[in-house]
């Protein structure tokens, strides 16, 4: 007998959302890429929008998102999904369009992209996913890296200095008059899960009321590049990002 079978409904808990797929995630222990996708296909089928949803999938660890949640894809080259979704956008405007992308994505070699598109107030949501790190080539440093954060290529840590200040993309985002929602939230712990949750579900909303751009950052570990176990990279996490990329909403024109 099959464990469905013998379960009753009301005191069902959790289901898994059939958005997602079964394919195995390739994602490090301890990553926050899996659980974004995770709410991204609960909130697309309590919407009830997974026809009308289009995601634009980046260069990074996120690349493969595609293959883990059952909507319409299109890939983009590095750093040019705010363009692609533009067009994707414009061209259908009864559609759901969102970006995701890492921090190498969205604000290093895609900063142009996602500035002017900001700018312009296109119906996007910006999922951004900030481990200030670049996380899939080795643990190099990002514009997000942190001062005195150690990566591969700043092995004594970033010197401010030589390097410059760590870049902090929504705060300068906010200011864009295109841009009616940023939000930066985590998803650590269940109560910033839930967070994350309703921020996602509102980014999409606003989206369809042609308020302009929406950026929901999250602020993510990586626990292979920092070198660090899943548990201690959350600790390191809330001990020196929140400090510097704190949590909440920034902007939110309703």
């Amino acid at each position: 007998m099959n464990v469905k079978d013998i379960i009753n409904p009301a005191n069902l808990v959790y289901e898994k959302t059939t958005v997602m797929n079964d394919t195995p995630m390739h994602y490090c222990p301890g990553c926050s890429h899996g659980v974004v996708h995770k709410l991204l296909g609960e909130i697309i089928q309590e919407m009830d929008i997974q026809d009308k949803t289009i995601g634009v999938a980046p260069v990074g660890c996120g690349v493969f998102a595609y293959k883990y949640l059952d909507i319409d894809w299109q890939q983009a080259a590095h750093g040019r999904a705010p363009a692609v979704a533009t067009a994707i956008k414009r061209l259908l405007p009864d559609r759901y369009v969102f970006t995701y992308q890492g921090d190498g994505d969205l604000a290093a070699i895609g900063t142009a992209e996602t500035i002017h598109a900001c700018s312009r107030g296109e119906n996007i949501v910006f999922i951004y996913i900030n481990n200030g790190i670049y996380g899939m080539t080795g643990g190099q440093m990002a514009p997000t890296t942190l001062p005195g954060m150690k990566s591969t290529t700043s092995p004594k840590g970033r010197d401010e200095k030589l390097e410059g200040h760590s870049l902090d993309m929504s705060k300068l985002l906010m200011h864009l008059d295109g841009v009616c929602y940023v939000t930066r939230q985590s998803v650590h712990t269940v109560a910033s899960v839930r967070k994350t949750k309703r921020a996602i579900r509102k980014a999409f909303e606003y989206s369809m009321m042609n308020k302009g751009a929406s950026v929901v950052e999250i602020v993510s570990t990586c626990s292979s590049g920092w070198r660090m176990s899943p548990a201690d990279s959350n600790t390191w996490m809330e001990e020196h990002m929140f400090p510097v990329y704190a949590m909440g909403d920034l902007k939110d024109i309703e």
